[in-house]
């Protein structure tokens, strides 16, 4: 029996409570809802409520008054006041907003026109001041400053001498470490005091990581993720007297680790965290296994994840999800072991009728493993379907398990979906990261082809009925897929995607240009590649197009600049290839406010019932 058919909003709207976060001392719990302001469209902001033990009492108060864009994240910082970023049309030159819980006074900390701003440390032992960095002397690089959260006032800390590109604080919030590149060599800069001069630990390649994650509890040593000398990312110790030396501590074979975690309150090592088919964890502490474990077997059936606590770790705010469901989010009290639901993130979704996610592999054409995860409808034989085939952007990131609106509005409607962790992904080691260096729209894209080959072989796909959709680089993967294999896609979606690899790398934002010359090494030079990257550029190649497109753009994209999607179109107008574009001007990388995401999905969903026709299933029409 087939699932209902839920509305497309239904999959794609804000929660109507979420994102919730504990105040320190846990007297007061904050979320945000959508509202609308002054006539505006709904949007995501911040509200307080009291809390009586690990109940909600009284009325809640809304803090923040955006209304031209959703707040993307926030955090307590101590417990009075609450700190936010916000951009502007989706440019992503964010400022930091910090908001008095009891007043509702507004500070913005970087109010500078065009200047990217983010959170170096919340010092959470200094009640009145944030380390923010930010770019405004120099838009290519982040200097970084003492924030008074009150007055507004910023100190320079750290100013950056034009190649740091990383800064990290010690357990006091002093910047004692700073990454420095040229882009393709990378050295650790270290110092035992602030007022001492940075002197350089390790020399790398860029191929090579050393990411410190925190400084061990004394200060005097660092926890870093490494892959010096192997293959994927450890969890090592780096005694800055003997910094080749590392002291391995935890690694997984085959695997990189994504994080490590820390009680501040407790001075200890508590959990690293990384990535097989499924999300998995290892504890240092017992006591941190015990409370997994503990809330664990509450909520069977859903991965659980601890996302906000007290200062003195008495109550978490848990979340509990798996692929079929968003899920719901908790209050644990540690101390009574209680669990109190405060909301499910998407109650209009039943979990019943949503579809399982399940992890699969298939070889590449030179033997490479490729994992990655299919997703059934419910209801219909699993032979002969519509298929959406679905590359992930980075591209050096990679899918995971969980639930994935899109994924389960496309099966909703009676769509397979197919997404793969192609080469050059990560999380599977610097080997597998290394195979896609130089492979743009050649050996990634004959990753993505081998997976749709594999949907055919297995007789799960219906060959005349497959498209592929996908964002940034699963955008470009989008175009490469019908300019090098024009006969096997019947429709495409291209969403904020690259489409010259020429232009593409001119018109990123400044501060990545410190960067340009790795992108160079890892996509291709535009002097040295230029035959290769001609080749590989769908919108230099748009004579090969047949397949039906429709492409989405945000009009203040940084990253994919519009003229990437504009450059795709005219070419194929002027061929007399029709296209279906649509611009949104107060979007940037993606669509974030709701009736644009709406919109989007929908004539997504219009779209691709045009090309594909799922209504015909088992018929040999």
């Amino acid at each position: 029996m087939q699932p209902e058919k839920y509305p497309v909003q239904d999959f794609f709207r804000n929660p109507d409570r979420g994102f919730f976060r504990l105040s320190d001392d846990g007297a007061l719990l904050a979320y945000m809802e959508p509202v609308s302001i002054g006539g505006s469209p709904a949007r995501m902001n911040v509200f307080v409520q009291a809390l009586d033990g690990s109940t909600p009492v009284g009325e809640a108060r809304r803090l923040t008054s955006e209304t031209e864009r959703d707040i993307a994240q926030y955090f307590w910082k101590g417990s009075d006041t609450i700190i936010y970023e916000k951009d502007f049309n989706g440019d992503e030159n964010f400022h930091v907003l910090a908001v008095d819980a009891a007043s509702g006074g507004l500070t913005d900390l970087t109010p500078f026109p065009g200047v990217r701003a983010g959170i170096q440390d919340d010092l959470p032992d200094d009640p009145g001041h944030l380390l923010i960095s930010h770019n405004g002397r120099n838009p290519e690089v982040f200097d970084v400053y003492r924030a008074d959260i009150r007055s507004g006032e910023l100190t320079l800390v750290a100013e950056n001498p034009g190649n740091i590109v990383g800064w990290q604080t010690d357990h006091q919030g002093r910047v004692r470490v700073g990454i420095a590149s040229d882009g393709l060599h990378t050295t650790l800069l270290y110092r035992d005091r602030e007022s001492d001069g940075f002197r350089a630990l390790i020399h790398t390649d860029f191929r090579t990581t050393v990411s410190p994650e925190f400084f061990t509890f004394d200060d005097e040593r660092l926890y870093a993720l490494s892959n010096r000398n192997r293959d994927c990312l450890a969890l090592v110790i780096i005694d800055p007297a003997r910094p080749d030396d590392e002291e391995l501590v935890y690694e997984v074979d085959g695997h990189d680790l994504d994080a490590a975690g820390h009680s501040r309150l407790r001075r200890v090592l508590t959990v690293a965290a990384y990535q097989t088919d499924k999300p998995q964890y290892h504890f240092f502490d017992e006591l941190s296994a015990q409370r997994h474990a503990r809330v664990a077997e509450k909520l069977p059936g859903y991965e659980i994840a601890f996302q906000s606590g007290t200062r003195d770790e008495s109550k978490f705010i848990i979340a509990a999800y798996n692929d079929r469901s968003p899920g719901s989010r908790h209050l644990y009290d540690a101390e009574r072991d209680t669990l109190h639901k405060l909301g499910d993130i998407n109650p209009y979704l039943p979990e019943s009728a949503m579809a399982p996610v399940r992890p699969i592999q298939y070889a590449s054409r030179d033997g490479l493993t490729i994992h990655g995860y299919l997703t059934l409808p419910l209801g219909r034989p699993a032979a002969g379907l519509p298929c959406v085939v679905n590359p992930h952007g980075g591209p050096w990131a990679r899918d995971g398990w969980g639930f994935n609106p899109e994924a389960q509005f496309l099966a909703n409607r009676g769509y397979c979906v197919l997404q793969m962790n192609f080469r050059g992904s990560t999380g599977y080691g610097r080997k597998f990261w290394e195979a896609g260096f130089g492979q743009w729209g050649l050996r990634m894209q004959d990753d993505i082809t081998d997976g749709v080959q594999w949907l055919i072989e297995q007789g799960i796909a219906d060959p005349r009925r497959i498209a592929i959709y996908g964002g940034s680089y699963g955008g470009y993967a989008t175009l490469a897929g019908i300019t090098y294999t024009p006969d096997l896609y019947a429709a495409a979606v291209d969403y904020v995607g690259v489409s010259n690899l020429l232009t593409f790398m001119n018109t990123i934002p400044p501060y990545w240009k410190p960067m340009l010359v790795k992108m160079h090494s890892m996509v291709g030079d535009p002097d040295a590649d230029r035959e290769r990257l001609v080749a590989t550029s769908p919108a230099l190649n748009a004579e090969r197009i047949k397949t039906p497109l429709f492409i989405a753009q945000g009009a203040h994209d940084p990253r994919v600049n519009k003229d990437e999607s504009d450059q795709m179109v005219q070419a194929l107008r002027d061929r007399g290839v029709e296209v279906e574009y649509m611009v949104k001007d107060n979007e940037g990388h993606g669509f974030h406010n709701d009736e644009n995401k709406f919109e989007f999905y929908e004539r997504m969903e219009r779209f691709l019932a045009q090309h594909l026709l799922p209504e015909l299933d088992g018929e040999n029409t």
